[in-house]
């Protein structure tokens, strides 16, 4: 009895451990298409060009959030006693601003991870936006991804201002 015991112990923990290593292999490209997605946007960024930008977002969607850390957040008080800690906006004033800047912009992404089951996924990684050669605004940002009917989306952005 004592034998079964132990392989149903040892069966069970097989099938725990073995759908993570397919999923790993299963997920695989759609983990490099979102990756190909965090390169297009670096790209659009970089050559300003809002259309591209515009055109990696979920169309009807606007879920855009920036956070101030705690820092940034009592300097803004400071100045603005009724400053919000975060800020909505959406993809398509991002867009258009990165459109219409007239410097160069650029963000670099440091420790990215993407995770996906196939049909959602998410994005995070730590960054550095620069705004004409300076560093204007660093910290920590999130995407959730969507896959639709032309791949992978992005349906939502959080970011923190860590200035």
């Amino acid at each position: 009895m004592h034998a079964k015991r132990l392989f149903a112990i040892l069966t069970l923990a097989a099938c725990c451990i073995g759908p993570v290593h397919a999923d790993d292999t299963q997920h695989a490209a759609d983990r490099a298409a979102i990756g190909q997605v965090v390169k297009q946007f670096q790209a659009a960024l970089v050559a300003r060009d809002g259309k591209a930008l515009g055109a990696l977002f979920v169309q009807d969607h606007d879920s855009w959030l920036s956070v101030l850390d705690e820092k940034t957040w009592a300097n803004a008080k400071a100045r603005f006693p009724n400053a919000r800690k975060y800020q909505k906006s959406t993809w398509r004033a991002f867009a258009d601003a990165i459109q219409n800047s007239k410097r160069p912009v650029e963000e670099r992404f440091y420790n990215v991870r993407i995770d996906t089951n196939g049909a959602v996924g998410s994005v995070y990684f730590d960054f550095d936006f620069l705004d004409d050669g300076k560093v204007t605004n660093k910290g920590a940002e999130s995407w959730q991804m969507v896959r639709d009917e032309d791949g992978w989306k992005i349906s939502s952005m959080l970011f923190s201002i860590d200035r």
